[in-house]
């Protein structure tokens, strides 16, 4: 089948371009002490994840919620790490359930949530690996200083059904920043708090395995930093239009392919819109439109660009690239995995729409 042949909106995923990205950056981690545990949030496909586990230099999975794990689980994955705090009775029996049969680790910032950990898994009889969460800038979720997570560390050593196995703490505020020199700071300072606090439990005799950081944005500072074992990379394999404009290192294999509704005079009009678009902070770009639209409208079924007269005719179909790869794969069921102009397969997007 041609792309053109194809009803939009969906997804094209370029292979050749996917796999230079991942063999891109386990190559970057192949001899170096930290390894990657690629985020299954960015594109929630096994097969994608699978690609990466095959070209190496891999740690395990991250995944953001229960609903992942379980995907992954199912799909023969063993070692995860659900880069988050989880709570809810049901959430927890499910996350116990897991660890029966794989190895799914998950983070703590609160005495509560290590209670509830250890009661799910004293019910069903399992033991949960636990990292406590530093936070290193972002604001979000993570204690302030070691002296938290040293009593963190221990509130979950003395916990039944837990296993104390590190430290996460996420750098997300540094990731998008576009001046170089300045992201190299601002990431610099939050791995080195994360080690710092790594070094601090160490020598209070509290055993770390895993210190567990990063992102496509900062791999290449963090992933350097003495005492940082793991990079929770996600964007890097698909790419997006955000992380291009920091990244350049890797390619957009994700694109949106999209029919042109309506022309009139300098409009256009497609049939992409919030329902179809991970576009909470910008919408798509349409691939070989020179230059920026005169405006733009988002609408529920609709993007309409200005200023573009002269440019396009109704029916024809384009690609653009998503602002927001990992909202916009989330949205779909599946890829059509592309060569070109060629579709030579389908991939599952299994993770979309989990929200718990």
């Amino acid at each position: 089948m041609r792309v053109e042949q194809l009803e939009t909106p969906c997804l094209l995923l370029e292979r050749e371009i996917l796999e230079r990205n991942v063999a891109r950056m386990a190559e970057f981690f192949r001899e170096r002490p930290a390894k990657i545990r690629p985020h299954f949030k960015t594109h929630k496909c096994t097969r994608v994840a699978r690609a990466q586990v095959e070209a190496g230099s891999l740690a395990g999975i991250t995944c953001a919620v229960v609903g992942e794990a379980e995907v992954l689980v199912a799909a023969g994955f063993e070692d995860l790490l659900i880069a988050n705090q989880v709570l809810g009775a049901e959430k927890l029996r499910r996350l116990a359930e897991l660890n029966s049969r794989a190895d799914v680790k998950v983070c703590v910032d609160a005495r509560e949530q290590v209670e509830m950990l250890s009661a799910a898994a004293r019910a069903a009889g399992v033991e949960i690996g636990v990292l406590a969460e530093l936070d290193v800038g972002m604001a979000r979720c993570g204690v302030d200083d070691s002296a938290a997570l040293l009593e963190l560390a221990g509130q979950v050593g003395a916990a039944e059904g837990l296993c104390f196995r590190g430290l996460q703490g996420y750098e997300g505020h540094a990731c998008f920043i576009t001046d170089a020199g300045e992201r190299r700071r601002a990431a610099e300072a939050a791995a080195g708090k994360l080690a710092g606090a790594r070094r601090d439990l160490e020598a209070a005799g509290v055993g770390v395995n895993i210190v567990s950081a990063g992102g496509t944005g900062t791999y290449d500072v963090t992933g350097l930093i003495e005492g940082i074992d793991e990079l929770q990379v996600g964007s890097y394999a698909l790419m997006d239009g955000r992380y291009r404009t920091v990244r350049q290192d890797f390619e957009n294999a994700l694109f949106l392919l999209s029919s042109v509704l309506s022309v009139h005079g300098e409009r256009a009009v497609f049939d992409v819109g919030y329902k179809s678009a991970g576009a909470e902070m910008r919408p798509p770009a349409v691939v070989g439109l020179d230059g920026e639209p005169g405006g733009f409208k988002l609408n529920e079924e609709h993007l309409r660009l200005d200023g573009v007269g002269g440019r396009f005719r109704v029916g024809q179909k384009v690609r653009m690239i998503p602002w927001h790869g990992c909202t916009t794969c989330n949205l779909y069921p599946r890829f059509h995995v592309v060569d070109g102009e060629e579709v030579v397969d389908e991939w599952a997007i299994e993770g979309a729409g989990l929200r718990s």
